[in-house]
């Protein structure tokens, strides 16, 4: 072994025994179980060099890829070949879902059934193609985070072999999770000091071995609080990496014990809501409520679509009235204040549902409304391009019909103004606003606000001072 490989190993394993020595500290859950958080050995060594440009959490613009879906040959190479395109929307956080091996016995087809947690399933290709993928996501400038399922296994998963792993009814039977269907998937016993260290070995392996830079965790809920600040502990003293975790969750406590992130679905249910007819100043009424209370680098992800929303209940287009109305619900979804996401196919606005589980036929038509495109194109570039759309104080001036207000960061300030309507809407200038002048972020034509201003059907403004 040549001398710098055998200095960085050695460095690398003093370091991860210092930062398990600084875990060791007795826990106690609600229940009154009591254990001590694994002693972390060093593990795998860092495959390339961990990625320097991973954003702060406020100015992620985020990107979902469902394999499944996103290219005909349904697989790793397939997305690394269209990450360019990805990244000229101006995303620079890339959200692959499972990629694991999945189990056979009582399958459905979930992703979301591991049966190999350090495995890449078959389909999708390599640990080499997924290191491809990782190693060109960086080159442009883009993170990549996998989605990892913290809850659950699949039945033939080989740590079935552990039956004190799992949870178990009264007479000594492995359960699926309480209060759901998913039959085909066992629930996990956080109780078990092993099944933890064995899970967080598992998140670190991916860290690296592909150099990934963060998790979405599913239904982050499911496992318990402290068990997640163990684990993110523990990644987070892997050296030299700047990860990013985000929960799907609502839980605002989960961000007390370290995920950067939660989902704001209160935000989503009150823009189909909006959109649907009721008042558009709720929704800045909404988006105060999910932010209180937060730190100011803790976030909530904004979406109109994901997979959830995609596969099971309808395109975005059939909540918010077509492709126009979508736009103007992204651009209150992406501008209002949070992390905005971009589900595969939103951009080309995909007619058809996209289903993420195995044996789907259908992949992405990438030809689609390239107008449309082209203005999720314009709409994250903005965003990319003004801090006072991602950092800004928000001040709104919403009325019934029309989502109007300001985000302001040092001496920069934005309005926006988006009618939720499908018909024309009028915006009766408030005081604090009138005769102001803007620069129409569209065309550069100059507006000045009288006492009123028009906007057509699903029209949105975004205008520069």
């Amino acid at each position: 072994m040549p001398i710098t490989n055998f200095m960085r190993s050695v460095n690398a394993s003093l370091l991860f025994l210092f930062s398990s020595l600084l875990l060791i500290t007795a826990c106690k859950d609600d229940d009154g179980f009591v254990f001590d958080p694994p002693t972390i050995l060093s593990g795998p060594q860092q495959y390339g060099t961990p990625f320097d440009q991973v954003p702060a959490i406020e100015d992620i613009a985020m990107y979902e890829v469902n394999p499944r879906v996103f290219s005909s040959s349904q697989n790793l190479q397939g997305i690394t070949e269209r990450l360019e395109n990805i990244q000229q929307l101006g995303i620079n956080v890339v959200w692959l879902m499972p990629i694991y091996q999945t189990g056979t016995e009582r399958s459905v087809g979930s992703p979301y059934a591991i049966r190999d947690y350090q495995a890449i399933h078959a389909d999708y290709g390599t640990l080499d193609d997924l290191r491809a993928l990782v190693d060109k996501a960086h080159s442009l400038g883009m993170a990549v985070m996998l989605d990892w399922v913290a809850n659950h296994t699949a039945w033939d998963n080989e740590w079935i072999n552990n039956p004190s792993w799992y949870a178990q009814d009264r007479n000594g039977n492995i359960i699926h999770p309480p209060g759901t269907n998913w039959q085909d998937v066992a629930e996990l016993n956080y109780d078990n000091v092993e099944m933890r260290e064995e899970m967080i070995k598992a998140m670190k392996y991916w860290v690296l071995e592909a150099n990934i830079d963060g998790y979405r965790c599913d239904f982050a809920e499911g496992a318990p609080a402290d068990f997640w600040q163990q684990a993110i502990d523990t990644l987070r003293h892997i050296p030299n990496r700047e990860l990013i975790l985000f929960a799907e969750a609502g839980d605002k406590d989960l961000l007390d014990v370290g995920f950067d992130l939660i989902f704001g679905w209160p935000f989503y249910g009150k823009l189909l809501n909006i959109f649907g007819g009721q008042p558009a100043n709720g929704l800045y009424i909404a988006h105060l409520n999910e932010y209180s209370g937060l730190d100011e680098h803790k976030h909530i992800l904004r979406w109109v679509t994901n997979h959830d929303q995609h596969a099971w209940d309808g395109t975005p287009q059939s909540f918010f009235n077509g492709n126009e109305g979508t736009l103007a619900a992204f651009v209150l979804a992406a501008y209002m204040g949070g992390v905005p996401l971009v589900y595969n196919g939103q951009e080309v606005a995909v007619p058809q549902q996209l289903p993420f589980f195995e044996g789907n036929t259908t992949s992405i038509n990438w030809s689609l409304n390239p107008d449309i495109r082209a203005e999720y194109e314009r709409i994250l570039t903005l965003r990319k391009t003004h801090a006072a759309l991602r950092r800004g104080e928000t001040e709104s001036y919403s009325t019934a019909d029309i989502a109007a207000f300001t985000r302001q960061y040092n001496d920069e300030q934005l309005l926006v103004l988006v009618n939720v309507r499908d018909g024309s809407s009028s915006f009766e200038v408030p005081a604090e606003l009138l005769n102001s002048t803007w620069v129409n972020t569209a065309d550069g034509s100059i507006l000045t606000l009288g006492s009123e201003l028009e906007l057509g059907a699903f029209q949105y403004l975004i205008l520069q001072q």
